[in-house]
C-alpha cells in the first residue's frame, strides 16, 4: 500500500483542524492583522475590502495605532461608530492611489510590425486599441514608498510596471508572463525588460515572488513563470549577459517551490516528488477580509484558521477561485467555496509549469556553457516526467487529471489544466500527446457579453488578457476575420486559436 494511503486519511484532521496559530498573510499590524484591520473591514465601509488595505498612511504605524487604541477604549464595547471610524480614517490615511507617480513608456510607438500582420480592418482597429492600453496601464512606483515603505502597502519596484487595471493597482505575477510577451510584440522591450529586473528584485528580497505588488501578498505566491518571462525576452533580443544574470535567481525561485511547496507520493512502489499550493496564513486576506471572515461563522477557530490558508493556497494558484479545490467530505469536487481544500490536490498545470522550467532553466545552462549544472536540471525533468506520468496520467481517458491526497486517486473532471502537460511538452510517449489532443473538444456558445459571477468585476484592458489577444492576433491575425457568422462558429475558432497558443 503507498505510503500516503497510510497516512493521509489519519493525518486529515490535523491538516484540517490545526490546533498551532499560523501567522498572519504578513507582519504589518494594520495591512494583514490586529483590531483596527478587523473592525474597519468588518464595517463595510467600502464596497470593496481591497480599498482599505490600499490606502497609505498619513504617519507612522505606532502613532496610528496608538490612535486608534485611544478612539477604541472611549468607545462603547470597544467599538467605534461607523461615523468615528470614517473620520478617523479620514484624519490616518490618504486614498489609494497615492503611491505612484505620472509615467508614459518611453518606448511606445504607435505602428508595431505584428499590425500589418492582421488582415481585417476591423481586428486592427482593436488590436491598435489594445495596443495604446498600455500607456493607461503603465505605472511607476514613487521613491517614497522605497524611502518611507511603512507607510504603504504597495511593495517597492525600481522600474514601472503594466498593471491589471481597475481595483487592481500593483503588479500581479503570473499575469505579467503574457502581459510581457504583449509588451514584446508591441515592440516595448525596456518595458519589458524592466518588469523582468522588477521579478529579480522580489526574489532577492523574498527568496521568491510574491502573488502581488503589496505587503499582504508576502505569503503566497502565484504559479512561477518567471523562468519563462526570461524566455520570452531572450528569444526576443538574444541578450546572452541577461541570460547569464538571470539563471541564478531562476535557480533560486526554483529552490522555494521545491523547499516549501513539495509533497511525496508513492506510486507502485515508486515514490514521485511532485509540488502543490499551500500557503501557512490563518487569518483572513486582508483584500477580501470580510468575506473570509463570514464564510468561516460557526467554525471552530483551529476550523477558521485551516480555511483561511486553504483559501490563501487557492488564491497563491491563480484559480481563485474553483472548483477544483472545493472538496466534499467524501474527496470528490462537489463541495463549494466553504469547503475549498487545496492543500489537499496536487495540481496537473504548476507540475507541467515546473516540468517546461526544468527543461528551460537547463537549456540556459547549456547556452552559458555550464554543462555540470544543465545535467542537474535535466535529470530533475527526467524524474518529473516519470511522476507526472505515474500520477496524474489516466490510460483509460487519455488525459492529466489532478491527484487527490484525501482519496489518493485522480479527480476525473474537466478543467483547461488536464491539458499543461501538452502544452508543457511533459510527456515521453508521443500516443500520449496525440490522445490529449483528441481528449480535447470544445462546447462553445456565446452571447458576446462580459462574464460575471466571481469576485469582482469585469476590468477595463485588463493587462494579461490583452497580451493574450495581441498574441492571438499576431499569429493567426491573416486568417481572422471580424464578421463570421453564426456567433459560436467564430468563437470556435477563437478558442482553438487560444489553444494553440497556450499549448504550443
Amino acid at each position: 500500500m503507498a505510503v500516503f494511503q497510510i497516512w493521509i486519511p489519519v493525518l486529515l484532521p490535523l491538516l484540517l483542524e490545526t490546533t498551532c496559530a499560523l501567522p498572519p498573510p504578513c507582519h504589518s499590524p494594520i495591512y494583514c492583522s490586529g483590531a483596527l484591520l478587523k473592525q474597519v473591514q468588518l464595517a463595510k465601509l467600502f464596497d470593496d475590502d481591497k480599498h482599505f488595505v490600499d490606502m497609505k498612511l498619513k504617519e507612522p504605524p505606532e502613532k496610528v495605532l496608538s490612535a486608534f487604541h485611544n478612539l477604541t477604549s472611549g468607545a462603547p464595547g470597544g467599538k467605534p461608530s461607523v461615523a468615528q471610524l470614517r473620520e478617523f480614517l479620514d484624519s490616518f490615511f490618504e486614498a489609494p492611489g497615492q503611491e505612484f507617480e505620472p509615467w508614459t513608456p518611453a518606448d511606445w510607438h504607435s505602428g508595431p510590425l505584428f499590425l500589418e500582420r492582421i488582415s481585417d480592418p476591423s481586428l486592427r482597429s482593436w488590436a491598435a486599441e489594445l495596443h495604446a492600453l498600455w500607456k493607461s496601464l503603465g505605472r511607476k512606483v514613487r521613491a517614497d514608498v522605497k524611502n518611507h515603505p511603512e507607510l504603504y502597502s504597495q511593495i517597492y519596484t525600481p522600474n514601472p510596471i503594466i498593471v491589471p487595471g481597475g481595483r487592481f493597482r500593483e503588479l500581479y505575477y503570473w499575469d505579467s508572463y503574457w502581459v510581457i510577451n504583449g509588451l514584446l510584440l508591441s515592440e516595448m522591450k525596456d518595458t519589458a525588460r524592466g518588469m523582468i529586473d522588477n521579478f529579480f528584485h522580489l526574489v532577492r528580497r523574498y527568496g521568491f515572488i510574491p502573488n502581488g505588488g503589496r505587503v499582504y501578498y508576502e505569503q503566497r505566491s502565484q504559479p512561477p513563470f518567471l523562468t519563462l518571462m526570461v524566455e520570452s525576452y531572450y528569444q526576443s533580443t538574444l541578450d546572452k549577459e541577461f541570460l547569464r544574470g538571470a539563471v541564478d535567481l531562476l535557480e533560486q525561485e526554483y529552490l522555494f517551490w521545491m523547499r516549501n511547496r513539495s509533497v511525496s507520493i508513492e506510486i507502485q512502489g515508486a515514490l514521485h516528488t511532485l509540488n502543490q499550493y499551500s500557503v501557512q496564513a490563518g487569518e483572513p486576506r486582508p483584500e477580501s477580509y470580510s468575506d473570509d471572515w463570514e464564510l468561516a461563522e460557526g467554525l471552530t477557530e483551529a476550523g477558521k484558521q485551516a480555511l483561511w490558508a486553504e483559501l490563501q493556497s487557492g488564491a497563491e494558484s491563480g484559480w481563485d477561485f474553483s472548483s477544483r479545490w472545493f472538496i466534499d467530505g467524501e474527496g470528490q469536487n462537489r463541495g463549494t467555496l466553504r469547503d475549498t481544500r487545496t492543500r489537499l490536490i496536487v495540481p496537473v498545470d504548476l507540475n507541467a509549469l515546473l516540468c517546461r522550467n526544468e527543461r528551460t532553466i537547463a537549456s540556459f545552462h547549456r547556452t552559458l556553457g555550464n554543462l555540470e549544472m544543465a545535467e542537474q536540471f535535466e535529470l530533475a525533468l527526467e524524474n518529473r516526467v516519470k511522476a507526472v506520468r505515474a500520477v496524474f496520467w489516466d490510460e483509460s481517458l487519455g488525459a492529466w487529471f489532478d491527484y487527490s491526497l484525501q482519496t489518493n486517486s485522480s479527480h476525473q473532471a474537466f478543467y483547461p489544466s488536464n491539458l499543461a502537460p501538452l502544452w508543457a511538452q511533459c510527456f515521453s510517449e508521443p500516443s500520449a500527446g496525440e490522445r490529449a489532443l483528441r481528449y480535447l473538444q470544445y462546447d462553445v456558445n456565446g452571447d458576446g457579453k462580459p462574464g460575471g459571477g466571481g469576485e469582482y468585476d469585469v476590468q477595463l484592458g485588463f493587462g494579461w488578457t490583452n497580451g493574450v489577444a495581441l498574441q492571438l492576433l499576431n499569429q493567426f491575425g491573416g486568417q481572422l476575420t471580424s464578421g463570421c457568422p453564426p456567433l459560436h462558429t467564430c468563437l470556435l475558432v477563437w478558442l482553438v486559436s487560444a489553444a494553440l497558443v497556450f499549448f504550443m
